[in-house]
């Protein structure tokens, strides 16, 4: 008996550099009964006739050309030009090893479940970490299933996904997939991964969680430097996502407690993508004592470089340093971080912790103590209990907008 078609849509613009090794690795895959769709989304570079010279060489290759219209509608186009009984996505700038579909597929009709879960592998110059789904391997039905529901967007304290995000490391029924993928807000552009997966899920009788890693996440340099915009235009971007997810909030049951979740979610990207302030009144998510003081920040990602952006732009205080365990890597992208052993030599009054995720804080403190740090001076994110006032203030676009505007008068009045 024939194994059924698996169809792997690959959404593609303006990564010439990077196709052909992800392209070759799906062709390699030990699991051959697979149709690729590559989807060319209006690019300007040369991806559109290295889709077309593949698609010659291998009759499992079907390619769309189509004019920009960003992910969402990529891979929408993707899936309704999909044949397969199974759907993987992977991104073009991605990889996957040789026998990650197999494997998703081996335990999809081993134990006859809707959707596969699994791990990945992040990949940036020629270090690899390895990353897991925060709730156990195993699989899920029934009552097991309906605890995962209750945890798979935000997991315990703030900020930690049970499920993560992403539709690239997953395996997916076509059935379960077809209504969640094509019912998203094409405007979305942060978030998309969550406003398909999640609702996927919630559709499935029996999941799978496990431990495939083979998925290898390609964090290039200029997705590592977060541009310096105003958080306006994020915010925006975000109320697009939100108002999406309450919509499919209301279709429901209350008890599973996904708005709690889903506020958590975009309540997380909202502070990461602020830095955790916002203009109006000088708020931040952060215990204000360090107001006017000389502080040091701790983390480069994304929240870590929006806190150093809004620092830069306020002025209220100093920053005297940049810390981050993998400092080398930011360093390679121009950005000026150090060790974290470098705390030892200098003044501050504060350590502010850029991450909303409270078991990593939980290890920077435990770090930085060991260091000798006083535990007075580690500053993490402080979430209040009434989440959805706090999420109406990070999406409130028009008072944003207005706050920014005073600001720069007020920064333009004293140049």
């Amino acid at each position: 008996m024939e194994k059924p078609l698996i169809s792997v849509i690959v959404p593609i613009y303006m990564i010439d550099r990077y196709i052909g090794l992800c392209i070759e690795s799906i062709l390699n895959q030990t699991y051959q009964n697979i149709e690729i769709i590559l989807v060319d989304d209006g690019g300007k570079d040369r991806c559109s006739e290295i889709c077309d010279l593949y698609a010659r060489k291998d009759s499992r290759i079907k390619v769309i050309h189509k004019s920009n219209g960003g992910l969402v509608s990529a891979r929408k186009a993707g899936l309704q030009q999909s044949n397969g009984y199974y759907i993987s996505y992977v991104d073009g700038d991605d990889w996957i090893g040789p026998g990650f579909i197999e494997g998703l597929y081996t335990t999809a009709v081993t134990f006859g479940v809707d959707m596969v879960c699994a791990g990945q592998t992040k990949d940036l110059f020629s270090k690899s970490d390895i990353f897991t789904n925060p709730l156990p391997i195993g699989i899920y039905e029934g009552k097991k299933l309906k605890n995962l529901w209750e945890s798979m967007i935000s997991y315990g304290a703030f900020y930690r996904p049970g499920i993560t995000t992403y539709v690239w490391n997953k395996l997916f029924k076509r059935e379960i997939l077809l209504e969640p993928q094509s019912l998203v807000d094409p405007r979305i552009s942060i978030g998309e991964d969550a406003a398909v997966t999640y609702p996927a899920l919630l559709r499935c009788k029996r999941v799978a969680v496990v431990d495939n890693v083979a998925y290898h996440y390609r964090q290039r340099e200029d997705s590592m430097l977060k541009q310096s915009t105003s958080y306006v235009n994020e915010a925006q971007k975000l109320c697009y996502l939100y108002d999406y997810m309450s919509r499919w909030l209301e279709g429901t049951e209350p008890e599973l407690n996904l708005r709690k979740q889903v506020i958590d979610y975009v309540l997380s990207i909202a502070i990461m993508r602020s830095g955790g302030r916002l203009a109006e009144n000088d708020f931040s998510i952060f215990d204000t004592a360090y107001y006017g003081k000389k502080v040091v920040i701790y983390s480069a990602g994304t929240f870590g470089q929006q806190l150093v952006n809004r620092f830069n732009e306020a002025g209220h205080c100093r920053v005297v340093a940049w810390l981050d365990d993998d400092y080398w890597e930011y360093r390679r992208c121009g950005l000026d971080v150090d060790p974290v052993g470098s705390i030892a030599s200098l003044t501050y009054d504060y350590i502010l912790v850029a991450t909303v995720d409270p078991i990593v804080a939980q290890n920077i403190r435990k770090k930085l103590l060991g260091f000798g740090v006083s535990k007075e001076r580690i500053l993490t994110v402080t979430v209040p209990e009434d989440r959805e006032q706090l999420i109406n203030r990070f999406l409130d676009v028009e008072a944003i907008r207005a706050a920014e505007s005073k600001r720069k008068r007020e920064v333009l009045s004293h140049a």
